[in-house]
């Protein structure tokens, strides 16, 4: 892979702080954003700024046009049955939060999570308490503890594919055909997968699937929800607005087809168009060359911080981990580390990641988080390493 010619792709990091150069090492959090994709909101701000769908003239029918082009990419893109199994949301959060509010679930029911889950999952499961739906909990990549948590109860799985804490994976497929031969539907939070693992609805037999497309090298406040046609028609809406009926009257409305029906109200469609030109860019870099690449970076920072006896959250085989570091040094705070590094514009992501409940379980006050993508380079990582090495000798 030509790293260079990637790098030129983002412009950002041609800048420099201070007259240092930017080593950015978040993207875990946010992906950067290439100029291509860049270039796609700007042609819609500029060319055709108008209303999807519900405009019949020239400008509104372009925008309807490109925002099904991005549905049909996406679909092609996790091999999805049809394109209208493709919902765009605003992150995966709200994806999460749709299935959530709009399954069917009864008294007694049962949801099964991991340990691991970001807030995303945890609180909208927690609230479901309210109506008498149990809340049950195995321990994240631990398969025979999932086994020994499911029985005929559990309505719905909702996990992640890999941790947004620690980069560490879940046996996802087998969790799927456990589920499945359980009668349970799963959820699969892919937010930290997509740009990490070859996702195939199809094959996996993936019941839902929420992904970002900030994770991903697309904008920011743009998201998908895949479910399989036929449970996402069982689905009652919880949002309703503009788009989402045929019509109405004062007492009655005719609800729109799917995926309309799930996408209420005005859409970013600059958003949407280019999340369509994020995936495309990614898929012409080849996730394989990609994963391959950013392992390599992953194993120089994994085997120095452990020369170093630094302690590394998760699996210590960076081959268990993708694209993440997420450590701690004894004697300093996670937070300390962060603004060190931050001076010298090194920027990584401090605290608890959105998993407070994992970390107050285990008495830990969060962590310093390394996560990479292709536009890292080796510099990146000795830069870094350099930087927690004169912190060490601090202490």
């Amino acid at each position: 892979m030509n790293i260079d010619k990637i790098r030129e792709d983002f412009q950002i990091l041609k800048k420099e702080l201070n007259e240092k150069p930017i080593v950015y090492l978040d993207s875990a959090c946010v992906t950067l954003k290439p100029k291509q994709v860049i270039d796609a909101l700007n042609k819609y701000y500029n060319e055709f700024p108008a209303c999807g769908e519900r405009s019949n003239h020239k400008l509104g029918k372009r925008v309807t046009e490109e925002v099904e082009k991005s549905r049909e990419v996406v679909k092609k893109f996790i091999n999805a049955r049809k394109s209208n199994e493709i919902i765009f949301t605003k992150n995966t959060t709200e994806g999460i939060n749709l299935i959530l509010n709009s399954i069917e679930l009864k008294k007694g029911d049962i949801i099964l999570t991991s340990d691991k889950e970001h807030n995303s999952i945890l609180l909208p499961v927690q609230l479901l308490k309210n109506k008498g739906i149990e809340h049950r909990i195995f321990k994240f990549g631990d398969i025979n503890d999932f086994k020994s948590k499911l029985d005929k109860d559990i309505k719905l799985i909702v996990t992640a594919h890999i941790s947004n804490l620690d980069g560490t994976i879940n046996p996802i497929e087998e969790i799927i055909n456990l589920s499945h031969k359980n009668k349970s539907l799963i959820l699969v939070d892919a937010a930290q997968s997509i740009l990490h693992v070859k996702i195939n609805v199809k094959k996996m037999d993936i019941d839902f699937l929420a992904f970002s497309g900030h994770k991903i090298f697309g904008p920011s406040g743009t998201g998908v929800l895949y479910g399989k046609y036929d449970l996402l028609n069982k689905l009652k809406p919880f949002i309703f607005g503009g788009g989402t009926v045929k019509d109405s009257t004062y007492e009655d409305y005719v609800i729109e087809n799917i995926p309309q029906r799930f996408e209420a109200g005005l859409q970013d469609y600059a958003g949407i168009i280019g999340l369509g030109e994020a995936i495309k860019y990614f898929q012409g870099l080849g996730i394989e060359g990609v994963e391959d690449y950013i392992e390599d970076l992953n194993k120089i920072i994994t085997q120095e911080f452990l020369k170093l006896g630094i302690k590394i959250l998760g699996e210590e085989d960076y081959k268990k981990r993708k694209g993440i570091i997420s450590f701690n040094i004894k004697g300093v705070n996670n937070k300390e580390i962060a603004e060190i590094l931050n001076q010298n514009n090194i920027f990584i992501r401090a605290g608890m990641h959105c998993v407070h409940s994992w970390f107050n379980s285990n008495k830990i006050d969060g962590s310093a988080r390394i996560s990479l993508s292709v536009y890292n380079t080796e510099e990146d990582c000795r830069k870094v390493i350099e930087e927690i090495k004169k912190i060490k000798s601090l202490i």
